[in-house]
């Protein structure tokens, strides 16, 4: 069985994309999950949502649930599927329900200051 583990991500993180600030949170989680990277989470009110577009892809993950996607649009690109969130996920991990995670690229980072 694959094993996640949940905690408070210490400090502050920002996400960008683009340049531009797409939120900052003292309330972040990181997931670690065996077999991949760490992933912060950022509570879904920290994040200006006006620059997220619901997307028609959806994932499923055994452990986690279903997952939802948004692109990212800004006055220059849209950046497609880079942001998830779980919106029922599955009882064990009912901390990232209302929480979004971001893809990492070129464009989108996710960083502590």
């Amino acid at each position: 069985m694959n094993k996640i583990r949940i905690r408070k991500a210490a400090g502050t993180w920002v996400v960008r994309s683009g340049g531009a600030v797409l939120g900052e949170t003292t309330r972040a989680l990181e997931l670690d999950e065996d077999g991949h990277n760490p992933v912060i989470y950022f509570p879904r009110e920290d994040i200006a949502v006006a620059f997220l577009d619901p997307s028609d892809k959806t994932t499923h993950c055994p452990y986690k649930g279903d997952a939802t996607y948004y692109s990212i649009v800004n006055k220059s690109s849209v950046t497609e599927n880079m942001v998830w969130s779980y919106e029922a996920p599955n009882e064990d991990l009912a901390q990232i329900k209302g929480y979004l995670a971001f893809h990492l690229s070129d464009s989108v980072k996710v960083e502590r200051i």
